[in-house]
C-alpha cells in the first residue's frame, strides 16, 4: 500500500466487515489513521492475515467485530451478503451499541439500503449507504469517491473517519440516494467503455498508431478517465487487473432493475450489459471492464 498522510482525528473504535480487494486496504487506512480496528471476513484466514499485517484484531462473527464499535464499515458483495452481515443472531446489528453507525460501502440496491435503514432505526442504530467509486487503485491509495445516503448529522459524524480512505465524501440525499448515485456512475461508465472500445478497435482496423491517437485526442473533448487509464491497455490487449466484468454485470443489473421501477429508459446500458454477457461467455468474467473491446476484435481480426 502506498504511504499517505492522514488528517489528525480523534481515534475511534471501529469495525470493518468484508476484506475483498476494496475492503482490505480501506480497513488498513482506518488503522493507519489511528483508529482501533476489528475486522471480520467470511474467510477467517483473510481476517487473520489483515490483523497480522496491520496490527488490528479479527473476530469470528460480524456481531463480535461490531461489539463496542461506534462505527461499523462494510464492503461485501451484494444485497444478500449485506443482509447476512447485518441481521440475525450473529449479525452486526445484534452486537452494536445504541446510537452506533453502520456504514455500507457495498454497491447494492437502493431497496436494501432503505430496508437496512429502517431496521437500524427500529433498534436505535444508524445506517448509511455509501457506495464508492475509484476501483481497487482508489482503495489502495486512499482516494475513493464516496456517495452517501442517510441522515445528515450521521453523515457528518462519520466523515472524519471515512476520509482516511477517501478523497471525496459527499451526502447525496436521504437513505438510498447513495446507491442511486452509484447507479448513475455505472450507467455513465458503461457507455464510455463501449464508445472507447469501438474507437480503439476502429483505429486499429484502420492501421493507426492508436497510442499516439489516444495521446492526441486525450487532450481534447474526448478525454475521460477511461481513456486516460484504460485506452492504452486496451491497445495492448491487457485486462488482468481492475474492476471485473462479473462485478459490472451485477451493478448494471441493479441499474436496469431500478430503471424498471422509476420508468427511466436505459437502452444503451441494456445493450452494453448484453455485450458484457458476451465477454463472460468468452471466459472473461474476471477481466477488467475494458475487456469489452475483445468482442469487437473477434469480429475484425
Amino acid at each position: 500500500m502506498n504511504q499517505r498522510t492522514y488528517d489528525p482525528v480523534p481515534p475511534a473504535k471501529v469495525a470493518f466487515l468484508g476484506l475483498g480487494v476494496m475492503g482490505y486496504p480501506m480497513a488498513g487506512h482506518l488503522k493507519r489513521a489511528g483508529h482501533d480496528v476489528t475486522v471480520y471476513n467470511r474467510t477467517a484466514a483473510k481476517a487473520d492475515q489483515w490483523a497480522a499485517e496491520y496490527g488490528g484484531r479479527s473476530a469470528p462473527t460480524p456481531r463480535q467485530a461490531a461489539h463496542g464499535a461506534s462505527m461499523v464499515f462494510a464492503c461485501v458483495g451484494n444485497d444478500d451478503d449485506l443482509r447476512s452481515v447485518l441481521l440475525g443472531e450473529h449479525g452486526a446489528f445484534a452486537g452494536m451499541s445504541p446510537d452506533a453507525v453502520f456504514v455500507d460501502h457495498t454497491t447494492a440496491s437502493a431497496e436494501v439500503a432503505r430496508e437496512s435503514y429502517r431496521h437500524a432505526r427500529q433498534q436505535g442504530l444508524h445506517f448509511l449507504d455509501a457506495p464508492v467509486s475509484g476501483g481497487q487503485a482508489g482503495a489502495v491509495n486512499g482516494a475513493l469517491t464516496v456517495m452517501v445516503g442517510g441522515d445528515e448529522p450521521v453523515v457528518e459524524r462519520v466523515r472524519p473517519a471515512a476520509m482516511a480512505f477517501s478523497k471525496a465524501y459527499t451526502r447525496i440525499g436521504d437513505s438510498g440516494a447513495g446507491q442511486l448515485a452509484k447507479m448513475v456512475n455505472q450507467i455513465c461508465i458503461a457507455g464510455l467503455v463501449q464508445g472507447l472500445s469501438e474507437g480503439v478497435n476502429f483505429g486499429l482496423a484502420a492501421g493507426l498508431d492508436m497510442k499516439l491517437v489516444l495521446d492526441v485526442i486525450g487532450k481534447g473533448a474526448a478525454q475521460s478517465w477511461q481513456m486516460d487509464n484504460r485506452g492504452k491497455t486496451m491497445v495492448d490487449d491487457r485486462f488482468d487487473f481492475g474492476f471485473a466484468v462479473d462485478w459490472m454485470r451485477k451493478d448494471l443489473g441493479l441499474c436496469l432493475a431500478e430503471s424498471r421501477r422509476n420508468g427511466a429508459p436505459l437502452p444503451v446500458t441494456a445493450l452494453v450489459d448484453q455485450f458484457y454477457g458476451d465477454v463472460q461467455a468468452l471466459g472473461g468474467g474476471r477481466n477488467d471492464t475494458s475487456s469489452l473491446i475483445r468482442r469487437l476484435r473477434r469480429r475484425t481480426g
